[in-house]
């Protein structure tokens, strides 16, 4: 089986620098063409799983019309820090963040808690067969949680690897395991 991970296609809010977590713009036309571009590269058949917010349902259904939405894909709640410019951020709460996996902004969530819940629905994708292969369509920092779940390694490599907007990575698993086959794909969009 192949877990394909897949990051939504872009919004305003992402072409204008701000972080995105629980906030729930739509896609934006760039991001519409995005949708189509993943879907034409995710092989038919696959089982579709969505974060809830709007512009990840909006780049799954591009994929397959049945799409199952799980909240533990949901992007790293950011509380406070929700839609503000990244370089609004203070250096000092930057290093603070990037030093500790378990720093929690102000009203959010912790990577480590990100980490535990998608790495919760990996298990289980994992766990119900490798029959058919899976596509989660989710958020920048569900997707670090998932390499890093593929990987066997802690959380902390989040602030060491880059998403790309609307990128493909792929977590083959047989019966030793998850193993990482791609990571940010951009082959299919043109």
């Amino acid at each position: 089986m192949t877990i394909w991970v897949v990051r939504h296609g872009r919004t305003e809010a992402n072409a204008s620098g701000l972080l995105l977590g629980r906030a729930n713009p739509e896609l934006d036309d760039v991001g519409r063409k995005q949708a189509a571009q993943i879907a034409a590269a995710i092989p038919d058949g696959a089982r579709v799983i969505s974060s809830p917010l709007d512009r990840t349902r909006q780049t799954a259904e591009a994929i397959r019309s049945d799409v199952e939405t799980d909240d533990r894909l949901l992007e790293l709640d950011y509380g406070d820090f929700d839609l503000t410019p990244a370089r609004d951020i203070p250096a000092d709460t930057w290093a603070a963040w990037q030093a500790d996996p378990g720093f929690r902004p102000p009203n959010g969530e912790t990577f480590l808690e990100l980490a535990d819940r998608v790495g919760s629905l990996l298990d289980e994708i994992a766990d119900q067969g490798r029959d058919s292969d899976v596509a989660i369509v989710t958020h920048v920092s569900p997707i670090k949680a998932s390499i890093a779940w593929a990987l066997g390694v802690g959380i902390e490599i989040s602030w060491r690897s880059f998403v790309a907007q609307a990128s493909i990575s792929s977590i083959a698993v047989s019966d030793r395991g998850p193993s990482l086959h791609s990571f940010n794909n951009q082959s299919h969009l043109s």
